[in-house]
């Protein structure tokens, strides 16, 4: 209830911040005529605002205690459940799996631990638990399944690292791969993809810096091995391209198939 309707109404008085009852002991009529005031501020102020208002009172806004935190870490192994890093490499948080802003509770079951990139890049929109994931396993046979100090590994940007194509298109093609051992793009969660934009990005400035001849880029992914995709583990291609390499560079990734790519326009 506002002071100064308190005050209209004789009951309060208000100086330099000093808030006062204006009469020593309130009659019935007095405390039952303030109670009703308040009833009808409260109503006027739910209708206009909604009952959104309470919604704080659902949050859980209690720290994460040190026993659930170190039930995280032994379960984890220490690695951050995305992108396997270790304290050694950055901070480590103890993420809520439903955030805390959408209702998730402190309990172990909504609890994992990310590297604290993965947890800001995270942020409070997704919910996906990554406990599944296990970025320390490496699949037999997969030649992109390499450990983090693997001397091919010219880049890395948590869940996702870069390195040089073997048979390269052009030079300075690059491919960005996940840590993680999954089929193709179309199986990357959210973080990961963002980790590939965001290592698409420094690897095309860092292509255009060393070599002013760099004057556009291909970038794409083959998802299933109908669509071209032989190394079943996902990969983006950042192909540079250069002004002259081909005759007629027109229609782009469309030469996938090459009867649909745009016609020359000589």
């Amino acid at each position: 209830m506002p002071v100064r309707v308190l005050a209209r109404h004789g009951v309060l008085s208000q100086e330099k911040g000093v808030v006062s009852l204006t009469v020593p002991q309130l009659s019935l009529e007095q405390k039952a005529h303030i109670r009703m005031l308040c009833e009808q501020r409260l109503q006027e102020y739910i209708q206009k605002r909604g009952l959104a208002i309470w919604d704080y009172r659902m949050l859980d806004t209690a720290p994460v205690p040190d026993n659930l935190r170190y039930q995280v870490l032994a379960q984890s192994d220490g690695r951050c459940a995305l992108c396997g890093a270790t304290k050694k490499e950055r901070p480590l948080d103890v993420d809520h799996i439903i955030p805390r802003s959408r209702g998730g509770k402190t309990v172990l079951e909504n609890l994992q631990l990310l590297c604290s990139k993965c947890n800001r890049t995270k942020g409070n929109k997704d919910d996906t638990d990554f406990r599944d994931f296990r970025p320390e396993e490496r699949v037999d046979g997969c030649s992109f399944c390499l450990p983090s100090d693997d001397p091919r590994i010219v880049m890395t940007n948590g869940t996702m690292f870069a390195i040089a194509d073997k048979c390269p298109v052009t030079d300075g093609h690059t491919l960005i791969v996940s840590v993680r051992h999954a089929a193709h793009y179309l199986h990357l969660s959210g973080t990961e993809k963002q980790h590939a934009d965001e290592l698409v990005r420094v690897m095309s400035n860092k292509a255009r810096a060393e070599d002013s001849t760099v004057s556009g880029f291909n970038i794409g992914m083959n998802c299933g091995s109908d669509a071209g995709q032989t190394m079943m583990h996902a990969h983006i291609h950042l192909i540079p391209r250069r002004h002259g390499d081909i005759a007629d560079p027109r229609g782009g990734v469309r030469g996938a198939i090459p009867e649909r790519r745009l016609p020359s326009t000589n």
